[in-house]
């Protein structure tokens, strides 16, 4: 690999997820330097931090680091505000579960760390097949935000143009998984559940779990989940 001063250097938002990780995987496997990047937002399954680190650890990155911001103040979600149950059934239109901004305050994050550090290459875990209809996870925003970038930062106004990859978004859950797996990942180390204990352990209710049990039975790969 080409040394730091001519690499391509990308930030990787990290939740610490099975869809974050893959996209960790995917974008060292293509040459990337990548900057991890995690975010304590008040979320109530706050182990899949700990689930980033653990990723990090196992799979490599350059460096990582942990950005918080307090959406509990926003509020309107139940992974934000406790006196909002996470539904253990699945619901029409977009759940409760749906955190208003979260993708574009978690892309505005990484562009200001990849305008730092001369980055122009941001990849998200975001999904539009197998996935809660968030509006956020969608192609027509990643478009958008990626329009955003190249008129919002000083890079953009001087002529650099910044790439929001999405390796994931046309996946179902079990091609993410098989691929994750390809590319080396210990799915076993990642947290989805949207009610993981302290330790990390699955409620295997939520909506998350549901999606994320149903990818492993999906691709004939057993599901390393542990359930409380």
């Amino acid at each position: 690999m080409s040394d730091m001063s001519t690499a391509r250097k990308a930030v990787v938002l990290l939740s610490g997820g099975l869809d974050s990780a893959t996209v960790l995987a995917q974008a060292r496997a293509d040459g990337y330097i990548c900057h991890a990047l995690s975010v304590s937002y008040g979320q109530r399954h706050v182990a899949e931090l700990k689930a980033a680190e653990r990723v990090v650890s196992s799979l490599g990155a350059h460096a990582h680091q942990v950005i918080s911001v307090n959406l509990n103040a926003v509020g309107g979600s139940a992974l934000t505000d406790r006196s909002i149950a996470v539904p253990e059934a699945p619901t029409a239109g977009i759940p409760v579960t749906y955190v208003p901004a979260r993708n574009t305050l978690f892309l505005s994050l990484a562009l200001g760390w990849a305008e730092v550090i001369g980055a122009r290459d941001l990849f998200i875990g975001v999904n539009a097949v197998d996935y809660s209809g968030y509006p956020d996870c969608r192609p027509e925003f990643i478009a958008a935000f990626e329009r955003l970038a190249g008129v919002a930062t000083r890079a953009g106004v001087e002529g650099a143009a910044f790439r929001i990859h999405t390796p994931l978004i046309h996946l179902t859950k079990a091609e993410i998984i098989r691929e994750g797996v390809r590319l080396g990942v210990d799915y076993a180390q990642t947290v989805s559940c949207y009610q993981a204990d302290e330790e990390g352990r699955a409620c295997g209710r939520c909506d998350s779990c549901r999606i994320r049990r149903q990818g492993f039975a999906d691709a004939s790969i057993p599901d390393p989940t542990r359930y409380r």
